[in-house]
């Protein structure tokens, strides 16, 4: 059998295609071949192919129409033989339309065989831009591919029809050029791929408006396309920046209208040249949260002002009961059930804080399964002052105990601080207050919020604390007094002198 016959009546197993050895000849064992990562591509000019194959040493392994596979020296592979990588930069003019990387492997003694990846790859055509445009309420972007339990570290959120040019992909995330030099990743169940032919987005920007009505202060900015967005509220002096990406400035002026009562000044700079910031100072210390979405192409920005009183009483608190229903968390040793605490605590809670004269806003009241995106579209259209979300924390050492708080956002973090040093007065342990806290109750910026995970089910001493109705109202008390510390705090004089709110009388 000549090698050509052999080549064409490969056998597929595994995922490799092997072709039959000659008369005679043991077939060349070939273990795996395969992308590195290990999952269906994009890529585009400049972007490197990673590829590995796993087979007997000595052989001559080659990919791509003869791209050379070299076998890795045994200190590199802990003396291990055999494994080959190579490394293939894309080139301009390149083509491969999702197709499995193809390999050829020849033995010292002439016998051949080919194999195949099991993941596809495609080279993108820069001269044909690929759009998506996001979908849904809760898309997002990722700083990059890494992956956790909370998933991917995020961005930052971004409001449906988005347009995103997409220039790679890894898996099931796409990379979105959002400048010339930054990049981002979007998870493929939020975006909507369009057909080719559409421009690359960019937009110069119009001369905005400034203005406040009974509720809130707007800044609206028009744009001629939905542009992506990134969003952070910084601390010391208290300031709103949002970056807009393919925007080009045209803004020849800025009318700040009447009405306006949390924004100061407000002001733009080019960053780069398609990177477009806006920078909106804040007139009281403690940001009370924002929202940033589309109207038609123009960019509206709403920035909440604090409540009118700085106060418990007409205050209005969302607290969220983590778990539930079919997802029940974390089980202790003895059988507790984390959706069971944090549903008795939350309902004591909400006792604690309809004594004090706040109006509660509850994720769920009983055993029920919710959603996290569906708890986080419930409070956003509820709009609360601040939220206080409930869970109980476990770990694979009995002896780890304490209680802790999370946030995300800097602007945020006195809220979770106030909360962690009461909940130490219980008597807990603390275990720490984190911040940059890469999970979805704690990622919208309408409205200050933290999560506590109160203790350690997984320690027979705070499961013991945790069952105990008791102590269960001793920690609920605790967050109620942390919330008015809060509140205490954003009463004080800001930098500039601004009073933070209302006095509490």
């Amino acid at each position: 059998m000549n090698v050509s016959v052999m080549l064409l009546t490969g056998l597929l197993m595994g995922g490799l295609l092997l072709a039959p050895p000659a008369h005679g000849q043991q077939a060349p064992l070939i273990e795996s071949a395969e992308t590195v990562p290990a999952t269906d591509q994009w890529l585009s000019p400049g972007d490197r192919l990673q590829v590995r194959l796993v087979s007997q040493s000595g052989a001559r392994v080659t990919f791509l129409n003869g791209q050379p596979l070299l076998e890795l020296d045994p200190t590199l592979t802990q003396g291990k033989r055999g494994i080959y990588q190579a490394t293939y930069v894309v080139q301009p003019g390149d083509t491969l339309h999702d197709r499995p990387i193809r390999f050829q492997f020849v033995t010292p003694d002439s016998v051949i065989a080919t194999a195949q990846s099991k993941s596809l790859v495609r080279f993108l055509n820069p001269n044909e831009p690929q759009l998506a445009l996001t979908r849904g309420d809760l898309a997002y972007l990722n700083y990059g591919l890494g992956e956790d339990r909370l998933g991917g570290a995020k961005l930052g959120y971004l409001d449906s029809l988005v347009m995103l040019h997409l220039t790679g992909r890894v898996g099931k995330q796409y990379r979105v050029q959002l400048s010339q030099t930054q990049t981002a990743w979007v998870p493929q169940e939020v975006v909507r791929l369009l057909p080719p032919g559409g421009f690359a987005p960019t937009s110069l920007t119009g001369s905005w408006s400034v203005q406040g009505d009974s509720l809130v202060d707007y800044v609206r900015v028009p744009l001629t396309a939905r542009l992506p967005y990134r969003s952070q509220l910084l601390t010391e002096p208290s300031r709103l920046v949002v970056d807009i990406y393919g925007a080009t400035s045209n803004t020849n002026w800025i009318t700040q209208r009447d009405g306006l009562q949390e924004l100061g000044d407000v002001t733009y700079e080019q960053l780069e040249p398609d990177v477009f910031r806006m920078v909106l100072h804040l007139r009281h210390r403690q940001s009370w949260g924002y929202h940033i979405s589309y109207r038609g192409n123009t960019l509206e920005i709403r920035v909440k002002r604090p409540p009118q009183k700085l106060r418990l009483r007409g205050l209005v608190v969302a607290v969220d009961a983590g778990h539930g229903g079919t997802n029940v968390g974390a089980t202790g040793a003895s059988g507790a059930r984390e959706k069971d605490l944090t549903l008795a605590i939350a309902l004591q809670l909400r006792q604690e804080l309809q004594r004090a004269g706040a109006q509660v806003l509850m994720t769920r009241e009983t055993d029920a399964t919710v959603d996290n995106g569906d708890r986080v579209r419930q409070l956003r259209r509820l709009n609360p002052d601040v939220l206080v979300s409930i869970h109980v924390n476990s770990s694979g050492s009995a002896t780890v105990r304490g209680t802790s708080t999370y946030y995300r956002y800097v602007a945020f973090r006195p809220l979770s601080v106030a909360l962690y040093e009461q909940m130490r007065e219980t008597g807990l342990p603390g275990f720490g207050n984190v911040g940059s806290f890469n999970f979805g109750l704690n990622g919208p910026t309408e409205y200050p919020n933290a999560l506590v995970e109160t203790a350690f089910v997984s320690n027979p001493e705070d499961e013991k604390l945790l069952t105990s109705p008791e102590f269960q109202q001793r920690m609920a008390r605790a967050m109620r007094t942390g919330l008015e510390q809060f509140l205490k705090h954003s009463r004080a004089k800001g930098p500039r002198g601004w009073l933070l709110g209302q006095s509490a009388r």
